[in-house]
């Protein structure tokens, strides 16, 4: 007989991401971030191979972070209103934890199932700073797929990338609910 856990049942069916635009201070203090870095890293990982580490970006950083996208939109000719929303990621946010996908030489464990793994991080960090009652949201943008950014910006070896900034704070607005997908339609049931 299953054990069920009505309340985080229920979170899982209503959670709704905040938009990283709406959330101010306060954010989580440091022990209460490592709370919730550590719920995220119960994430599934086959292998026990840890192919993901965090980067914590306080305010200091996301400016510096924010003169640097600038600079790469401008090297890499976005137009105007993508580089705008890459620097404001930045420079409007007061906490943001960079998810980096850090693959493994592994024989029994394929690159992809490390970088599912490391979206399911995305996913756990997210979801935990949601139950905590912080606002969240999970982004990426121009500025998570360009090596110079990543390698100068971050510190990102070779090998590694960005699965997701997660942005952390107080929620401003509570978000309107949103269309979700009708899971009939993507759902195929094979009983032989």
């Amino acid at each position: 007989m299953p054990d069920p856990n009505p309340a985080a049942l229920d979170f899982l069916l209503t959670r709704r991401s905040r938009p990283a635009k709406t959330l101010t201070t306060p954010v989580p203090g440091r022990q209460e971030l490592e709370t919730l870095l550590t719920a995220a890293a119960r994430s599934p990982d086959h292998g026990k191979l840890e192919p993901w580490r965090f980067i914590v970006l306080e305010k200091p950083a996301l400016q510096r972070l924010a003169a640097l996208a600038g600079k790469r939109a401008e090297a890499l000719g976005l137009p105007p209103e993508k580089a705008a929303k890459g620097v404001s990621q930045f420079a409007d946010a007061d906490l943001v934890v960079a998810v980096v996908e850090a693959p493994k030489d592994s024989e029994k464990v394929p690159p992809i199932e490390q970088s599912y793994s490391a979206g399911a991080v995305c996913l756990a960090l997210l979801n935990a700073a949601l139950a905590a009652g912080w606002g969240a949201n999970w982004l990426s943008g121009f500025a998570a797929h360009d090596r110079e950014f990543v390698e100068e910006g971050l510190g990102l070896a070779p090998h590694e990338r960005i699965a997701g900034f997660i942005h952390i704070g107080t929620e401003r607005v509570a978000p309107p609910e949103r269309p979700r997908p009708d899971v009939a339609a993507l759902t195929t049931w094979m009983s032989r």
